[in-house]
């Protein structure tokens, strides 16, 4: 007899509960979505943390924002009843400290967050009952240790409480607008919100009211928040015709309630972590009371969540967090003595853990495990420099000292060490940091300004003029070049007009690919569709009118630039048949991190840690062309999301999907998720030639391509730019290689010239260097910062000369924009002094490095105003040298 899963479910709730055995996180998040479904809500699964839809957020930090738009206004929803568990990142603000992570028990940056939404449906009555019925009759919860705050106008919540649940109306309490009132913005949705806070300490005979909302032991769970008003622009509040209940409770603390450990650590979410950290270091949890250990397991938990759903480390923005996140991992990882990258071992067990409820960590493991172990060897280079600088930067402070904002940020800027990095050394050593100062330095670099990742209300525009009420916008783009529409609303913005019709043939930008262009058209009135875009359920025509009045208007025929259109769907077509010739060729760790498809080109953006060659990009181009020579029907199919998935389609980074897709098939060979526009067969697109490789960003790869028309018209400029270089060349084409290499050897020629000119000039210099050399004992050191001599080798060689013995020279220039040094050292002398140590050290002090052999090596840097430092740091290492010599 088969057995729903849901009642299975229940069955072994009950079960864990009555022997009191620990329960899986598995089940509970399991349980709380059979809950809620049984009441008839639909499960929505979690969103991307990385909001690519929505600007004012970096990161998904909490249950509702990917149901913005319905409490907004702006889109209507799909269900009345939602239920799901969302990713959440939390890197700083009232409710996360990071530098709490890892020393409380409950504080993390990534975390889930269970959650079920009214949306215009059930209210206050069922969010609270139901609650209370989850907590306290499924999870059997002790009711002595709960506690309810309530807004302190909302009697009606309490009324509720009383009325609804069992709970003793002296644990029912309130308070103000800073607990229990939420609010998305300065404007727009709020109301007030209960939570519900759970008892952990060890006495729950001796629990006060006083503790709620004061004190850690006293836990919140569960945020039950009423959406029932609209804030005005004059903070007036207005009731909602529709009301709303958007709940959000912490998965981790409930895990660790329900399985009588006080510590969110101490749970199967972690554990598995936590024992392979221990594995790979050899440090057991007593070090340093397990906080090392548990930073990390948050840190990667975060950092691979983020990878796989399209963040990629950086400078700026959400980019440059990750990058923070990461760092601090790894300077925690030092505390363990792990020096080698590490931390991107880890993933394989986190995609144990959690990848049967997110699949995308196993899909995207290779990936994030790439990414990972990149950043963690680039910023291991640098660490213990930049250890060795913050040594010598504090060296004269005694305890208390504070740390001058100028060092913080060069420690920042030169060895990549994020001031909360700088901050944590500084307390582990009893210094504190010149914020002010360091900030100041921030804002003088305009480039490394931060957008805070708080919720901000996006004004809409509110002048728009209603000529029908409509519901969203009907597109018929997928079949229709054409049709007629009727106007629901316009706007006029300057010599622009927005437009909204009931249905429309226009492709509005999403995807990569960009909208559509053309015109509508009534009697006596034409307007000009330069641009679609899509704002909730509505696209967006802008443009301008080239005949008549829009006020005369109510019905238009609207047509698309066909010709337009056909270049655009073979882009895009070619845009995924030249995915996955990347996967098969490069490596299948290649994922899409962007794209552009429009009618001139395609631009695609991959995640991808070195140049593709130019025998790789042959070969892609053999791959993408022989699959459009067979001529193969593309195949576009509405199927249900999972049923998509298993077949094997592709969903790509950050995309937001629902419960069914579109799928575009191009059989034996590519399978997508995509709402864009694509060609019937894959002969349509002629053709593809990739034009140019480029690195985007660190770890991200950028291609662009053309096909069809274009390469003809690509085809004509360089036979244009091949004749012009004839003529001047005076040559055939078949003699234009042999022409310019010929001119390259003559160029080199001169150039040998004009340095051995160089040279004969520096003789007298370096003679005059040798005879006014500072002595150190018996030994001569010439250090000196010169005009570009050339081969500093040869230099060296000269310098040696000169010395015959007893001599050293460190030598700094500017080559090519970069810094470089030099070090020469008779032979007699290299038993104590080694150039090629010297200019390794010399090197990391400009930021980059160096080698040679004992008597004569050299080392270049990345930052010229550095070049000083590492002369003087060179000089320093020598005199240090010779004076244990002398000891």
């Amino acid at each position: 007899m088969m057995v729903s899963s849901y009642l299975w479910n229940q069955f072994k709730s009950k079960l864990n509960l009555y022997f009191k055995l620990p329960i899986s996180s598995a089940d509970i998040r399991q349980q709380f979505l059979d809950f809620f479904q049984k009441k008839e809500h639909q499960f929505v699964r979690s969103s991307s943390v990385v909001p690519h839809e929505d600007p004012t957020l970096l990161f998904t930090n909490a249950g509702m924002n990917q149901f913005k738009p319905y409490f907004m206004g702006l889109q209507s929803p799909e269900t009345k009843r939602a239920v799901n568990s969302q990713k959440c990142i939390r890197v700083s603000g009232k409710h996360n400290d990071l530098e709490e992570v890892g020393v409380d028990d409950y504080h993390h940056t990534f975390f889930e967050m269970l959650g079920n939404w009214s949306f215009g449906d059930y209210y206050k009555k069922e969010a609270i009952s139901w609650a209370w019925e989850l907590l306290t009759e499924v999870w059997k919860l002790d009711k002595t240790r709960l506690w309810v705050t309530i807004f302190q106008d909302d009697d009606e919540s309490g009324d509720l409480w009383k009325e609804e649940t069992d709970i003793q109306p002296d644990r029912i309490l309130k308070f103000g607008h800073k607990d229990n009132f939420w609010e998305m913005g300065e404007t727009g949705p709020c109301g007030p919100c209960t939570e519900i806070h759970y008892y952990t300490g060890d006495d729950p005979d001796n629990q006060s009211a006083d503790g709620v909302n004061a004190l850690a032991e006293y836990r919140e769970i569960w945020n039950l928040v009423f959406i029932q008003y609209n804030r005005d622009s004059e903070g007036n509040l207005h009731e909602l015709p529709e009301k709303h209940v958007d709940t959000g409770a912490g998965f981790e603390r409930i895990v660790a309630i329900l399985n009588g450990k006080s510590s969110n650590y101490e749970t199967d979410l972690f554990i598995p972590i936590l024992d392979k950290i221990v594995e790979i270091s050899g440090k057991s949890l007593d070090i340093n009371d397990g906080i090392p250990h548990r930073v990390i397991a948050d840190h990667v938990r975060m950092l691979a969540f983020s990878l796989a759903d399209g963040a990629m480390p950086g400078n700026e923005g959400r980019g440059y967090v990750l990058r923070r996140v990461l760092r601090r991992a790894a300077r925690f990882g030092r505390m363990l003595e792990m020096k080698d990258p590490f931390i991107y071992k880890l993933v394989n067990t986190l995609s144990g853990v959690m990848g049967s409820a997110f699949p995308e960590l196993k899909e995207k493991q290779k990936h994030v495990e790439k990414v990972i172990k990149a950043e963690e060897s680039s910023f291991n280079e640098t660490l213990d420099r930049g250890l060795e600088v913050f040594s010598k930067i504090t060296k004269n402070l005694s305890a208390g000292g504070v740390i001058n904002g100028d060092d913080a940020f060069k420690l920042y800027d030169t060895y990549g060490f994020p001031l909360d990095l700088t901050e944590l050394i500084a307390r582990e050593n009893e210094f504190s940091v010149d914020v002010d100062k360091f900030n100041d330095c921030m804002i003088q670099q305009k480039d490394r300004a931060r957008s805070s990742g708080k919720f901000q209300n996006i004004s809409e525009d509110t002048d728009w003029i209603v000529v029908k009420k409509g519901s969203p916008t009907e597109f018929t783009g997928y079949e229709k070049i054409e049709n007629n529409a009727q106007l629901i609303k316009y706007i006029q913005e300057g010599d622009y007009y927005k437009i909204v019709l009931d249905k429309t043939p226009f492709y509005a930008e999403a995807g990569g690919q960009i909208g559509d262009s053309g015109f509508l058209t009534a009697k006596g009135f034409k307007f000009k569709v330069e641009d679609v875009q899509k704002s909730g359920d509505e696209f967006i025509h802008i443009g301008r009118i080239q005949e008549g009045k829009i006020e005369d208007v109510q019905n238009v025929n609207a047509k698309i630039d066909d010709s337009r259109r056909q270049q655009i769907r073979r882009n895009h077509t070619a845009t995924h048949l030249l995915h996955q010739a990347l996967r098969k060729i490069v490596g299948d760790h290649v994922q899409q991190a962007g794209s552009l498809v429009n009618a001139e080109l395609l631009r695609f953006d991959l995640t991808h840690y070195e140049q593709i060659s130019r025998s790789q990009i042959n070969e892609l181009e053999q791959c993408v062309n022989s699959v459009i020579l067979q001529n193969i029907d593309v195949e576009t199919n509405v199927k249900n999301f999972d049923d998509a998935r298993e077949e094997g389609a592709v969903g790509l980074f950050g995309e937001k999907y629902g419960d069914t897709v579109r799928v575009v098939d191009v059989p034996g060979f590519s399978k997508e998720l995509c709402g864009g526009t694509h060609v019937n067969r894959t002969g349509d697109i002629g053709a593809i030639k990739i034009i140019s490789e480029s690195a985007l960003a660190s770890g991200i790869r950028r291609l662009v391509a053309v096909s069809g028309d274009a390469i003809q018209t690509l085809m004509s400029k360089q036979e244009h730019v091949i004749s012009e270089i004839r003529k001047e060349l005076k040559c055939t084409e078949d003699e234009i290689s042999s022409r310019i290499q010929s001119l390259i050897a003559d160029k080199k020629n001169l150039e040998r010239e004009i340095k051995e000119l160089r040279q004969f000039s520096m003789t007298g210099e370096i003679g005059d260097l040798v005879t006014g050399a500072e002595s150190l004992g018996d030994i001569r050191l010439v250090v000196q910062n010169v005009d570009d001599p050339g081969d500093l080798r040869e230099l060296g060689d000269q310098f040696r000369q000169a010395f015959k013995t007893k001599g050293a020279a460190l030598i700094g220039t500017i080559q090519k924009d970069k810094p470089m040094v030099m070090c020469a050292v008779t032979d007699d002398l290299t038993s104590q002094i080694q150039a090629g140590k010297i200019v390794k050290e010399m090197g990391g002090v400009m930021g980059g490095g160096g080698g040679g052999k004992p008597h004569l090596a050299t080392a270049g840097g990345n930052d010229i105003h550095l070049l000083q430092d590492a002369l003087d740091h060179g000089r320093n290492l020598i005199q240090s040298i010779l004076q244990k010599v002398d000891v």
